[in-house]
């Protein structure tokens, strides 16, 4: 291992040719003899460098449309070798193998390939084997090589060039290789989910996940816990890729809160109306429709107005003026949407702690992708919830059918109570959230808390009587009992959504049509744990 290693031959060879032009001519400037392959040597030369060919160096010329160009004992050797060892250094010189001080190497664009739709011989082909293959040779070797795996450290890389008169310090140099396993590990990972998922096998032997670095966070869930965020590569609309236009950096609780609350509104295309939905520790405390986005921020926040305060707000649509001034007149973390209009950024700016986050669009609720969660010794993979419940899906189980409205009112909970923390019970009343309860032991204490914080907000706005008389209901599970409908019908629920499938389906039913509610089974799920 040497603490500082002179930089004399570098080979280049990456897919990805942002900064090539810069970084060739900087490392020419000082006296690096540049060896590259195919493309990558083609884009050097037209810069007005001078570029020695893989082939020149191994004898072969690349073959095979380009699959077998640096798999070659002259290629790993230069990056092999131990310049300390003097069996290794012997080899060298009777096989006339150069040395090779710097690796620069990105590889084929398998995920975008992936992303793009690419068929399954277009994905095969964009596997790469001979950068890996170079970037782990050069990587292990790392005690007198140094290897760039992104064009983000070319920067970095000049640097240290500079600070050290043309040579690399062992630290930097192991930064860089820790950085090239950790891509290496990412791109086989990809490899290996895209061919599970293009087999079927949804519970291969074994399972990666992979992200990169957004940002290193101030701490966790509690500031005594260490955090950071990354991104999967994924382009889905919503906070991992949204535009941040104002405020401080996002916390751990910002992100999860944020993601909770743009998945939830999401549910609700721009095309059926203005949507909002207020977010507080990962559940909903106010969802509703509006003839405009005012309206429906207006009609979320009465639902619970206590809890919104200092909490997440969502919207389908882009954030207007009139929006952005009710939305500022109480203490708000965040808020995302599609976009911001002129007047409505201008709003936000007095608001200097107030994160403004946008979208180019609405998350796709019936996207799929797996979603992961650790436990002790190991962690569980399951498919994302995107199940999708339409009025043709739903079977009427009571004598007296949901009229229209209540119809609505029943789709409309349904969508909410996916995004509620089991056991989950949701009152709706003309497309907005009246009453709430979420992540209860018992359904029944659920169904009584949303009840309760229905009356006291009635009382906060004056009402006459809860909002909950006349409403409908939604349970992300069934009723095992009948005692938790009967709640609900207590509270003035008429209309009832939940999957049915208990052994006691009967008694339910029977309870329903005893008190004169209309209910609906869904067929479906949704615990939120």
């Amino acid at each position: 291992m040497q603490d500082v290693a002179p930089l004399r031959r570098a080979l280049i060879s990456v897919s990805d040719k942002t900064g090539l032009a810069d970084l060739g001519r900087a490392l020419a400037a000082r006296g690096v003899e540049l060896i590259s392959t195919g493309g990558t040597a083609r884009a050097l030369r037209e810069a007005g460098l001078e570029v020695r060919d893989v082939a020149e160096i191994t004898g072969f010329p690349e073959m095979m449309d380009g699959r077998v160009k640096t798999l070659h004992p002259m290629v790993h050797g230069g990056l092999l070798a131990l310049r300390d060892d003097d069996g290794h250094v012997a080899a060298m010189h009777e096989h006339a193998i150069p040395s090779i001080d710097l690796l620069v190497v990105n590889l084929y664009p398998f995920e975008a390939t992936v992303a793009a739709g690419g068929d399954y011989a277009a994905c095969v082909e964009n596997i790469d084997i001979g950068g890996p293959a170079m970037i782990r040779a050069a990587a292990k070797n790392h005690g007198f090589v140094a290897v760039v795996t992104d064009p983000e450290d070319y920067a970095p890389l000049l640097d240290e060039l500079e600070a050290r008169g043309g040579a690399t310090g062992y630290t930097f140099r192991q930064r860089l290789a820790h950085t090239a396993f950790a891509r290496t590990a990412a791109y086989d990972a990809a490899v290996s989910g895209w061919m599970a998922g293009a087999l079927g096998d949804a519970a291969p032997r074994r399972r990666a996940f992979a992200g990169t670095l957004a940002q290193t966070l101030r701490y966790g869930e509690n500031p005594h816990q260490r955090a950071a965020f990354y991104r999967d590569g994924s382009d889905r609309p919503g906070v991992a890729n949204a535009v941040q236009h104002q405020g401080k950096e996002l916390s751990y609780n910002n992100i999860n809160d944020t993601d909770a609350a743009f998945e939830l509104v999401s549910e609700f295309l721009p095309g059926d109306g203005p949507a909002c939905a207020i977010i507080k520790h990962a559940n909903p405390c106010g969802v509703a429709r509006g003839r405009s986005l005012a309206q429906a921020y207006a009609r979320a926040f009465d639902c619970d107005r206590t809890s919104a305060f200092g909490g997440i707000v969502a919207l389908n649509q882009p954030l207007d003026a009139e929006t952005a001034r009710a939305i500022t007149a109480i203490f708000t973390e965040v808020v995302i949407a599609p976009g911001a209009d002129d007047a409505a950024l201008e709003i936000f700016a007095a608001k200097k702690n107030l994160r403004l986050l946008t979208t180019r669009g609405l998350a796709n609720p019936g996207a799929a992708w797996l979603a992961f969660r650790q436990v002790s010794g190991g962690f569980l993979v399951q498919d994302r919830d995107n199940g999708q419940i339409g009025a043709g899906d739903l079977k009427v189980v009571t004598q007296r059918a949901p009229d229209e409205g209540e119809l609505a009112d029943l789709l409309f909970a349904w969508k909410v109570a996916k995004h509620v923390k089991s056991n989950a019970i949701v009152y709706v009343k003309d497309a907005a959230t009246v009453g709430i309860g979420a992540g209860q032991m018992s359904r029944v204490d659920s169904t009584r808390i949303a009840a309760r914080k229905a009356a006291d907000m009635a009382e906060v706005l004056g009402l006459a009587e809860p909002p909950t008389r006349g409403a409908v209901v939604a349970s992300d599970a069934f009723f095992p009992f009948p005692d938790g409908l009967m709640a609900a019908a207590e509270a003035g629920a008429r209309a009832v959504i939940q999957p049915g499938g208990a052994m006691r389906d009967d008694e339910v039913i029977a309870a329903a049509d005893a008190a004169g509610l209309a209910m609906v089974f869904t067929g479906q799920r949704h615990f939120r744990h």
